[in-house]
């Protein structure tokens, strides 16, 4: 197993590079505050644990086989994302018109305060973007497998190895948080603020849009 794991996480840290939904996700909600990205991180992450589970059992298998059950999942993952991206360009537009009601100038005013929410909302829509994607389910039964050792049980070392990879994850995208944290004087500017929550929701938006089309 230990032979194993270095391969293991260097894959893990190829895959958590490559930009997706999640970490568009992770870094919009990161807007909102530290608190906000880290659920969301965790949120995402417990769905990477759970297909991992799920896969460990053999039970993605009948999703990749099943024509139609992959085909309603990749539906609901795109329905999500395109919220998502509706709700980014909703809070783009709100920036904006707090700007201007309050005098100031876009390109200088500060950023109105965020809409108080809960953490435990931006638990959920990581946890649903994660589990609302088929691809993920998909990958996660064609790539843990790669990586259980010869002899080993497979059942109880693909869960580790799926611990290890939200684990992992989890580690990964806390840095993208910290950067967005590290850049809040910045961000906090009407006008930055604006363009991020506009390029967020269009990219969530093409996502989801890419997700409903393809086959």
């Amino acid at each position: 197993m230990y032979q194993t794991l270095l391969p293991f996480l260097g894959a893990c840290l190829l895959i958590a590079a490559s930009p997706g939904p999640s970490t568009v996700l992770i870094i919009r909600r990161s807007l909102i505050g530290h608190r906000h990205g880290m659920a969301t991180v965790l949120g995402n992450e417990t769905g990477v644990f759970v297909w991992g589970v799920v896969a460990a059992f053999g039970l993605t298998a009948l999703l990749a086989a099943s024509q139609l059950a992959y085909d309603a999942l990749r539906v609901v993952g795109a329905v999500v994302l395109v919220v998502f991206g509706l709700q980014a360009l909703r809070a783009a537009r709100r920036t904006r018109g707090a700007a201007v009601a309050d005098g100031g100038e876009p390109a200088s005013a500060p950023a109105p305060a965020p809409v108080r929410e809960s953490a435990w909302r931006s638990y959920r829509a990581g946890l649903a973007l994660n589990l609302a994607n088929p691809k993920a389910a998909v990958f996660a039964l064609s790539f843990l497998p790669q990586f259980v050792p010869a002899g080993a049980p497979q059942l109880p070392a693909m869960v580790a190895l799926a611990a290890v990879w939200a684990l992992f994850e989890t580690g990964y995208y806390a840095c993208y948080v910290w950067g967005v944290g590290r850049m809040r004087r910045l961000i906090d500017r009407a006008a930055v603020r604006r363009r991020l929550e506009q390029v967020s929701g269009g990219v969530l938006i093409a996502l989801g849009l890419r997700m409903a089309l393809e086959g």
